[in-house]
């Protein structure tokens, strides 16, 4: 199956505060999430049969009673702290309603995690996959924990200040150039997607995302599909991409690294220039106050789009001339993805706060989009 058919992730961070009391939230979770129930279960994640499963597949694992928690901020799988008092780790699963046929694919994360381990790109340990939807009521794996700070919005990086804005942000790239330089079969990963014709069946699978998810006329969203299918560019030699590459789908630690990558539910092997295209699109992003989307490209001391496009070219030796295209492909996905989102709110089969402000924002990503390709220069 390849990682063209899946719908993005949605990352585990939210922004950083306070330290909750609950030891299972660590930093990826200082904004706090949702407690579980009376029976200390969280939505979505029965404690007592993962603790079951667990002691069946890795016996003396875990070593105290298990609590957990939602982390927020994520708008697509379910993402959880787990603890038994001792040790740390957490738990991914698919959302509660409305999954899109082959979407949030808990194996092809499991897959590319385990792969990239012994990579220069830093990615957390796996712990176990369950594939049986009967255990917690979908499939789900176990991760560990790695401690960092996921950067979400502009006014989280401008209390680090500019300097330590900039070496976020570059380190960001500069571990972007890291996965795209891993050789795939070395790495386990040939046959992990299939390069050829990746960008048609990237626009036709996005397009049936939009008819399947789609709930309201969308003005231009159509003439913005119907544009990028005429400019296609020719891809590059293909890489492991990520397909959902941003500051708030990785784990920072304090020296302003890149701790771990995070959210790898559309990774693929394909045209590595989608990935460099949705970090330009979230560079180029405003801040829209109390929307639930991540933005920093207005934050003190943020390199500009260009700058990021420079750097990674230089590091990769890649071209970047056709990076428009890339990034007006990055602002249709986001319209299709926000507004799937939208419709599960409105059959309310969400989880988490915001939801409610998510659909107004589609517009915007379809002008902004539509802008982008006709500021392309036209071809004689």
């Amino acid at each position: 199956m390849s990682g063209t058919d899946n719908p993005p992730g949605d990352g585990t961070g939210n922004p950083p505060g306070n330290p909750p009391a609950d030891p299972a939230a660590g930093q990826a979770d200082t904004a706090g999430g949702q407690a579980g129930n009376a029976a200390g279960n969280p939505p979505g994640l029965d404690l007592g049969r993962l603790r079951e499963h667990l002691d069946r597949q890795r016996p003396g694992l875990v070593r105290g009673t298990l609590r957990a928690r939602l982390i927020e901020g994520g708008r697509s799988n379910l993402t959880y702290a787990v603890t038994d008092g001792v040790s740390r780790w957490v738990v991914r699963r698919p959302p509660l309603g409305h999954v899109l046929a082959t979407a949030h694919d808990m194996t092809r994360e499991h897959r590319v995690i385990s792969a990239l381990s012994d990579t220069p790109v830093p990615v957390p340990g796996t712990v176990l996959l369950c594939e049986d939807p009967e255990v917690i009521g979908a499939p789900f794996y176990v991760m560990d924990f790695v401690d960092g700070t996921p950067y979400r919005t502009s006014a989280q990086l401008a209390a680090i200040g500019p300097e330590r804005t900039r070496a976020v942000v570059l380190a960001l790239v500069d571990t972007l150039v890291d996965l795209h330089a891993v050789d795939p079969a070395a790495a386990g990963l040939d046959g992990f997607g299939r390069p050829e014709g990746f960008l048609e069946r990237q626009l036709r699978r996005w397009g049936k995302q939009l008819e399947a998810s789609g709930s309201r006329d969308l003005p231009g969203i159509a003439e913005l599909h119907a544009a990028l299918g005429k400019a296609l560019p020719a891809s590059p030699a293909p890489t492991v991409v990520h397909g959902d590459y941003r500051l708030d789908n990785v784990l920072v630690g304090d020296d302003d690294q890149v701790r771990a990558v995070l959210d790898w539910e559309m990774s693929t092997l394909g045209d590595p220039l989608t990935d460099l295209g949705l970090l330009v699109m979230y560079s180029e992003q405003e801040t829209v106050p109390d929307a639930p989307v991540s933005t920093t490209g207005d934050a003190p001391g943020h390199p500009s789009a260009r700058e990021l496009v420079e750097r990674y070219a230089e590091r990769s030796g890649r071209d970047t001339s056709t990076i428009d295209w890339y990034t007006a492909f990055a602002y249709f996905k986001l319209a299709v993805i926000l507004e799937g989102i939208h419709y599960r709110y409105t059959l309310g089969q969400t989880v988490g706060a915001g939801f409610d402000r998510i659909g107004s924002l589609v517009p915007a990503f379809i002008d902004r989009g539509l802008l982008k390709l006709r500021l392309q220069p036209q071809e004689d």
